[in-house]
């Protein structure tokens, strides 16, 4: 019994520095949004609640979504857009990685991954991808937020602690425009290429 308690402190401890920070999950389902603009069909702008004073922003353009998070700078809402080659749709709950004093560092919400078959060009659920999505929280002063990591939620067994890691690990320290977002974990063939555009 004591080997197995000293066991599960060592694994405790190793994954201190993935879990240093807590998180709150916030409901960004499209009804709780506010369209900012929009063009039925082709264009969606919307804002969202977020976590404390850290607001969420939303766009969709051609059955492709995108969302970013916190302060960001005019450049960046205007300018940048992440999301998926394929039709794509993000999920409804984003959890918010929050460390000590309340300072928001990253995000990570689930995209469903529309992939098309091959032979008809139509999208199916047989061939449905998920993907976690890591983003960096801009800040005030940097006005910078984006992506900052994937993970194949269908081929890792536990893609949520993987996901965490890159939040608490990678996100913090990314630099928008300079670092490029991979995937974290094993990649499946049902984690479609993201399309990343951002302000150079």
């Amino acid at each position: 019994m004591n080997g197995k308690v000293a066991c599960l402190s060592l694994i405790l401890l190793s994954a201190g520095s993935a879990i240093a920070n807590d998180s709150v999950y916030v409901d960004v389902s499209r009804d709780k949004c506010k369209t900012i603009a929009e063009e039925p069909g082709m264009y969606a702008l919307m804002s969202c609640p977020g976590y404390g004073d850290y607001p969420v922003h939303f766009k969709e353009i051609d059955v492709r979504q995108s969302f970013s998070f916190g302060h960001i700078g005019k450049e960046y809402l205007d300018g940048a857009f992440e999301s998926f080659i394929p039709f794509n749709h993000a999920g409804t709950m984003v959890e918010w990685r929050v460390a000590k004093g309340g300072t928001a560092v990253a995000t990570i919400l689930r995209w469903i991954i529309e992939n098309p078959d091959p032979k008809t060009g139509e999208s199916v659920p047989a061939l449905e991808g998920q993907v976690l999505v890591v983003s960096k929280v801009a800040e005030k002063l940097d006005g910078k937020g984006c992506v900052a990591g994937y993970v194949d939620a269908l081929a890792n067994p536990d893609p949520n602690t993987i996901a965490r890691k890159v939040a608490d690990e990678v996100a913090p320290t990314f630099r928008c425009g300079v670092d490029q977002a991979v995937f974290h974990g094993k990649r499946g063939d049902k984690a479609a290429e993201p399309n990343n555009e951002l302000p150079e």
